[in-house]
């Protein structure tokens, strides 16, 4: 499946793991339409950043199936050139979320979140619904 991966953003885990009902959620609901999914480290260390101690086992559990993308060089040089762009359109969004979209772009997949109002700023990003 490897045309259906897609980059889930933090929203999407936070998500995940807050809601009583796990199946009905974004993440299951993309799980259901057949994709397999990756993360940027820039999520991973969003998410263990703001675990407690008791949520350390279910994040690390939940990465044992979820491949971490690095945030390399290539990565920052699409995160230079994307916050160009928003910045001259006076549209910049948040450091964590430039990066993550940077990771999808520069890995070349479409990314899954919550956040619309920032990601659908960066107009090289195809955000999966």
């Amino acid at each position: 499946m490897a045309d259906k991966v897609i980059l889930v953003d933090t929203s999407i885990l936070i998500d995940y793991y807050r809601k009583t009902d796990k199946g009905n959620t974004i993440w299951m609901g993309l799980v259901k339409q057949g994709y397999d999914f990756v993360i940027s480290a820039i999520t991973k260390y969003e998410l263990f950043s703001g675990a407690t101690e008791s949520q350390l086992t279910f994040w690390n559990d939940v990465l044992q199936i979820i491949s971490v993308i690095p945030f390399d060089s290539s990565c920052v040089d699409t995160a230079v050139t994307i916050n160009q762009q928003l910045k001259r359109k006076r549209k910049q969004i948040a450091i964590a979320d430039l990066f993550i979209a940077a990771t999808a772009v520069t890995i070349g997949l479409p990314i899954a979140t919550l956040n619309k109002k920032h990601f659908e700023r960066v107009d090289e990003l195809i955000i999966v619904e």
